[in-house]
């Protein structure tokens, strides 16, 4: 099996490889790059990001700086946006549904560490993917784990660490991040706490 494969398999592998370190660093390179564009650098953004991603389907924006330890293992839908200081651990796939948004400073990682000190000693890292359904929302400074998965139209509360699975249409927060209620009729009239919907964005 090789290192790569090990990397996407969920078993522990040497995180410091200087095979790895080589291939990760064309990647950073283009992180470098997209955060030094200069606002009025749309295409060329949108260019190393397609450079960069695994996927980039339409309509994504992300706004610098951005932090990817590889990016090419990051998979965008459509529609997605992250805000300033998105930080993807993505030494295995990352999976963000379409109409996804992001607040700034949340950290995806889907990288960890052994508990067990003599592992980490000799630098031990395992990896699972981590899925984000369609039409999430993931609140400022948010933290989302090795392997969980979100499901759809779910909301994440800022400040909030995800370590299992959230399920589709419910607001979770905390730490560790818990379903806090069911999305339901209320936040049909109501967009935050006592402010009415009443002609949407017209």
């Amino acid at each position: 099996m090789t290192l790569e494969e090990r990397m996407e398999s969920g078993k522990l592998y040497d995180g410091a490889s200087e095979e790895l370190q080589a291939k990760q660093r064309i990647f950073n390179e283009l992180v470098y790059d997209f955060n030094a564009t200069r606002p009025s650098e749309v295409e060329k953004r949108l260019e190393l990001l397609r450079q960069l991603f695994a996927e980039v389907g339409e309509g994504c924006w992300i706004e610098p700086p951005l932090r990817a330890n590889w990016g090419s293992h990051t998979h965008l839908g459509n529609h997605v946006y992250a805000n300033f200081n998105l930080t993807l651990v993505d030494d295995t796939h990352v999976y963000i549904g379409d109409h996804v948004m992001i607040g700034p400073n949340v950290t995806i990682t889907a990288a960890g560490h052994p508990i067990e000190p003599s592992l980490r000693w000799d630098a031990a890292q395992y990896n699972f993917p981590v899925r984000i359904e369609e039409n999430v929302w993931i609140g400022a400074g948010a933290i989302i784990l090795p392997g969980v998965t979100i499901g759809k139209n779910s909301v994440i509360g800022a400040g909030s660490v995800v370590t299992k699975d959230i399920p589709p249409n419910v607001v979770a927060v905390g730490v560790p991040c818990r379903v806090l209620r069911e999305i339901g009729p209320r936040d049909k009239e109501y967009y935050f706490r006592d402010h009415r919907i009443e002609d949407g964005l017209k």
